[in-house]
């Protein structure tokens, strides 16, 4: 197909797509709401951004649904070869490809690790807020689930001192959001240096959640795959990745983990043997492409998000709320403490606008947004919210 030039990918980001009415659980969850004087809600919520996927893939989907049958399929070794590529070409890291085993879903992934060690009744640590399969995962698999919270104080920081004092002799893997997931924090090298070696002294298994690895804002700033931290963490680590969040392709279903750890490889391959599904035969397409083809539709898609970013930090003080300033990822992180209201999420469909409950997040008081979506939704949904901010504030 005709390469785009980086004008034309911006011009297709900055089009609103019509998600009403499809098959979109996002949109469809506000589905003749009224609210907002009869205005709607705006969907703000679920990490799922309202771009179309990038030409190249789309272009290559097509021509397998042209190719018109979908029996049953195996890993291509054009999807393994792809994914190496991107990592090696991304992150500088050198991946074997039988190191790579293919899922239906990243949460899917983090069950399956959680199953593929320890026993019934050992605890895996974490810390909160954080995405919610990174605690129930564990829960599922009859594991306990030990959250300890983020410093907000320090940044936002993992606290060591509190992650010691909450190990248990039961304890046998750590889970890490990397990016990190609602915070938006690019964890520093000291900081995976100190996550490192509490893995080491206590012999546990990092299953490392890098969902939105390839979507760093923050200028400077680089993401550092936690099993290339060391040769001693590959060996006891568990990386999590898909092209789903980046390329807008969660519907399709392909992620997979890389294990460089032949034990622990197995572990997870029998955890999952009989209960997972293939991966879709159209989602190794998608991920081939975008992982092969994609790369400058993503540099646009990064520039349209920076920009985002800087309109969702204008609220930033705005009658009492506070947002913190993601480093990566699409996805903003409200404070509302300050708020008069017991249920932020509520206050702001009031305004017309749909944000995840922080509760789900394990952060009472907070809303996650979800800016990942043309100029002209961001900059309606942002007004709704500011004027029902300052109308709400209290008058002296």
């Amino acid at each position: 197909m005709t390469p785009y030039t980086h004008a034309q990918y911006l011009a297709l980001l900055d089009t609103p797509v019509d998600r009403r009415g499809s098959d979109s659980i996002k949109w469809a969850k506000y589905a003749g709401h009224g609210g907002a004087g009869g205005k709607g809600i705006i969907p703000m919520w679920v990490a799922d951004m309202d771009f179309a996927a990038p030409p190249e893939v789309t272009a290559a989907l097509a021509a397998r649904v042209a190719h018109g049958v979908f029996g049953y399929g195996h890993t291509t070794r054009a999807f393994l070869d792809a994914v190496m590529y991107a990592l090696l070409r991304d992150y500088g890291w050198t991946v074997q490809p039988e190191w790579i085993v293919p899922l239906a879903g990243l949460v899917s992934g983090l069950n399956i690790a959680a199953r593929s060690f320890g026993n019934p009744g050992d605890a895996i640590i974490t810390s909160t807020p954080v995405y919610p399969a990174l605690y129930t995962a564990p829960e599922h698999m009859e594991r306990r689930s030990i959250r300890v919270p983020l410093n907000e104080a320090d940044g936002w920081g993992w606290d060591m001192a509190a992650v010691e004092a909450a190990h248990t002799e039961r304890t046998r893997g750590l889970f890490l959001c990397h990016p990190h997931n609602p915070i938006g924090r690019v964890w520093r090298r000291d900081e995976l240096d100190s996550i490192a070696a509490y893995a080491e002294q206590h012999d546990l298994v990092v299953v490392s959640d890098e969902i939105h690895c390839d979507l760093i804002l923050e200028p400077g700033l680089k993401h550092r795959p936690f099993a290339l931290h060391s040769p001693a963490m590959a060996k006891r680590s568990i990386t999590l990745m898909a092209p789903s969040k980046t390329y807008n392709i969660p519907g399709l279903g392909a992620a997979f983990a890389v294990i460089p750890n032949p034990n622990l490889r197995r572990r997870f391959e029998r955890a999952m043997a009989g209960i997972s599904p293939h991966t879709n035969i159209l989602g190794l397409v998608a991920t081939t492409a975008a992982y092969e083809h994609g790369l400058p539709w993503r540099t646009a898609l990064l520039e349209y998000l920076r920009g985002n970013r800087e309109r969702v930090m204008t609220l930033d003080g705005v009658g009492g709320l506070r947002v913190v300033q993601p480093e990566a990822t699409y996805l903003a992180w409200l404070d509302c403490r300050a708020l008069a209201t017991d249920s932020p999420a509520t206050f702001f469909e009031a305004a017309g606008v749909g944000l995840s409950d922080g509760r789900d997040f394990g952060g009472k008081g907070f809303l996650r947004l979800n800016f990942g979506c043309p100029r002209s939704t961001l900059d309606e949904a942002l007004e709704r919210i500011r004027q029902h901010l300052l109308e709400s504030a209290p008058r002296d």
